[in-house]
């Protein structure tokens, strides 16, 4: 039977999630020789934060193929990543604006599943200061509490959260001002992938590529598209365009779907 948005992601692709993501990582380790054709760029500071019970080992190897193009990468040194507590929110926002302040030039923020939300809340509260946001399997649209397999995870922790909003956590009547970029699955095992999907518009669109949630960080697909959104000068945008090898990895984008009622208390992953 055909899933319904309201449904998250099939019982196999979640269960399979752990090998699927060893299997992603088997394709990085494969496609190395090819790092050296990546996009490259001016170097700018970029902050990734982790997603949810991951830390900055988990983006390690982003980060260090993006610190090889030049890019002064950090991660977030907050430790694991349990959701919005005040020593996230206020650290993610010190980070932001110590790297912005450092470099006299807004900061690329990558942000891994939960890791994304917080990116975009951090360019709606400080969009000066943010260059574009670019997120790895992040249900920012999520509407129900049935389309996160992590829903009871996050809620475990919530009791130490400071903020507490409603879902659906973003609708199409509140876009980004930066430029953004969703890169998302449809073999997703943990979020519903039409969770993770910008409205398209002149400067904000998904990128499908066929990855594990788990593997997101690492997939060569993944990691292509960001250095190719990393490499646009700042200031310009155009839309992304696979290398003619590297087509076969890039699946054509899918629509957003509306975003469902207000239902129950943010659930993420």
């Amino acid at each position: 039977m055909a899933l319904r948005q309201d449904d998250g992601p099939a019982l196999p692709l979640y269960l399979s999630e752990p090998g699927r993501a060893v299997a992603d990582y088997g394709l990085y380790l494969a496609a190395r020789p090819l790092m050296g054709r990546l996009p490259r760029g001016d170097g700018h500071s970029v902050l990734v934060l982790p997603g949810l019970l991951a830390d900055d080992v988990s983006t390690r190897t982003l980060r260090v193929v993006l610190r090889k193009l030049g890019y002064d990468v950090h991660g977030w040194g907050l430790g694991r990543n349990i959701g919005p507590t005040a020593a996230c929110v206020k650290g993610t926002g010190d980070l932001l604006h110590n790297l912005n302040d450092s470099s006299g030039r807004p900061v690329t923020v990558i942000g891994w599943s939960l890791g994304g939300i917080f990116a975009r809340d951090l360019a709606r509260r400080s969009p000066d200061s943010v260059r574009q946001v670019i997120t790895l399997g992040s249900p920012f649209r999520l509407a129900r509490q049935s389309q996160s397999r992590a829903t009871k995870v996050f809620d475990r922790f919530s009791h130490l959260h400071v903020e507490h909003r409603t879902l659906p956590l973003e609708s199409e009547d509140l876009p980004l001002t930066v430029p953004a970029t969703s890169i998302y699955s449809h073999f997703d095992g943990i979020v519903h992938w039409q969770t993770c999907l910008n409205t398209p518009g002149e400067d904000c669109e998904n990128i499908a590529v066929m990855a594990s949630h788990l593997g997101l960080g690492h997939h060569p697909a993944s990691i292509w598209a960001v250095a190719d959104r990393l490499a646009q000068p700042e200031g310009t945008w155009k839309p992304f365009k696979a290398p003619l090898f590297l087509r076969p990895a890039f699946p054509k984008p899918a629509q957003p779907a509306a975003a469902g009622p207000l239902t129950a208390e943010t659930s993420a992953a």
